[in-house]
């Protein structure tokens, strides 16, 4: 990977002395984290480690009513956390070293509702989504918490839903980056249904991958449905950023050379008879994301 030299003067005592960044020459993929609702940043940074070593710059968050501002719990609605999704996007897109054109949004249950309803307002190419949560429309500035005592969400997410009559489905039918959805077995609090309103909505993305982890719950409290996440999750980030780096490889220019002196050409030989043609060899198959 090419490298930038950046001269920088390192204050000391009454002086400076001299030194050199050494960076990326590239720009990096960001990755965005939004967590689900309850949740904090935390659970998402041994993931972020891990795909941050993958050459990305990663971000997570706190949504307000989590962590520092857990006293706005009862009051926040679901368009003040839009609004922190967006000022966490636009800092990671303003980063130094992040290309803008490159950003993946990673969100979980109420996270990954709200990651949807970011595209429409934000450049995306790759979305992943796990156990995205589904709410109706109406609503949108009274406190989240409210939510459920004004919407029947229970009966609402036991039925597919058009994606017509939904902001975060009609969002996920207009985006056309790659799209993960990755659905617990055992979630009763976002049933199968919720996941294939999802799926069906999803049919205009470039590549559309779909898990489920057996067994798992929606919050994943088992240790080995968090690994079977994080492996899913970063699996498909890796997948992603390798393909998306190998588009912008330019093919290898061979410079054409005279040789020393013109190849001396084989002795003729006597014809011989042609073989058999050997049996055709049988097709590797290939391996397909299911979706």
């Amino acid at each position: 990977m090419p490298t930038f030299d950046e001269n920088v003067a390192i204050p000391v005592d009454d002086g400076s002395i001299a030194g050199t960044f050494v960076t990326p020459g590239t720009l990096l993929p960001g990755v965005l984290f939004i967590h689900g609702w309850g949740g904090s940043q935390s659970q998402y940074l041994a993931r972020a480690r891990q795909i941050a070593a993958l050459g990305c710059i990663c971000l997570a968050f706190d949504l307000r009513g989590h962590a520092q501002t857990k006293p706005q719990f009862e009051t926040v609605s679901r368009a003040s956390n839009l609004q922190d999704v967006l000022a966490a996007y636009d800092l990671l897109a303003e980063r130094r070293h992040v290309d803008p054109s490159s950003i993946a949004v990673v969100g979980s249950s109420y996270g990954g509702y709200l990651a949807t309803i970011l595209t429409t307002m934000r450049p995306v190419r790759w979305l992943a989504l796990r156990a995205p949560a589904l709410y109706m429309d109406s609503g949108w500035e009274v406190p989240k918490l409210q939510l459920h005592k004004d919407q029947d969400l229970k009966a609402y997410r036991r039925h597919l839903v058009p994606f017509a009559d939904n902001r975060a489905l009609q969002a996920t039918h207009d985006f056309d980056g790659d799209l993960l959805l990755v659905q617990s077995e055992l979630d009763t609090i976002v049933p199968k249904e919720v996941l294939h309103s999802y799926r069906e909505a999803g049919k205009n993305a470039r590549s559309l991958t779909y898990r489920c982890l057996r067994g798992a719950d929606h919050g994943l409290t088992e240790p080995a449905d968090q690994r079977a996440y994080t492996q899913v999750l970063v699996g498909w980030i890796n997948e992603m950023i390798f393909g998306a780096r190998a588009d912008h490889v330019a093919p290898a220019v061979h410079e054409p050379h005279e040789p020393e002196s013109p190849p001396t050409p084989p002795p003729a030989k006597p014809a011989a008879a042609s073989p058999a043609a050997a049996p055709p060899q049988p097709a590797t198959a290939a391996s397909a994301d299911a979706g």
